[in-house]
């Protein structure tokens, strides 16, 4: 329960997440257009699987940031850093981020093994 205090009701974390926030999102602003655009769909999507806080989805943006900075330093296309399939690439972004559907996965598969396999029911 600590976890989901210090995550909700931490106003100090809250504070300084904001603040990051928003000197990311500038960093943000001031690549090109593309990048721009991409990042924006991007962070929509990504922000439909956020569990919790949000807080790795954050840190998951501040690298995608970097990574788009790089791509635009070294003069790619924005689809040349993602790929064409941006889809696949927030697939790939999203494994190390903890997300609704790892937990609705998680649910389903607990509550199906706490009722049928601890129960010693072997006719399913």
């Amino acid at each position: 329960m600590s976890k989901f205090f210090d995550d909700y009701f931490n106003i100090n974390k809250i504070i300084k997440s904001k603040r990051e926030y928003k000197q990311q999102m500038k960093r943000v602003g001031e690549l090109p257009q593309d990048y721009q655009y991409v990042f924006k769909k991007i962070q929509e999507h990504m922000w439909q699987f956020a569990a919790g806080a949000g807080y790795d989805m954050m840190e998951l943006q501040y690298v995608l940031i970097d990574l788009f900075e790089e791509g635009a330093a070294d003069g790619k296309a924005v689809l040349e850093v993602t790929g064409e399939d941006v889809a696949a690439f927030v697939d790939e972004l999203l494994k190390s981020t903890r997300t609704y559907t790892e937990d609705w996965r998680n649910k389903l598969n607990r509550e199906i093994k706490n009722k049928v396999i601890n129960r010693g029911d072997s006719n399913c």
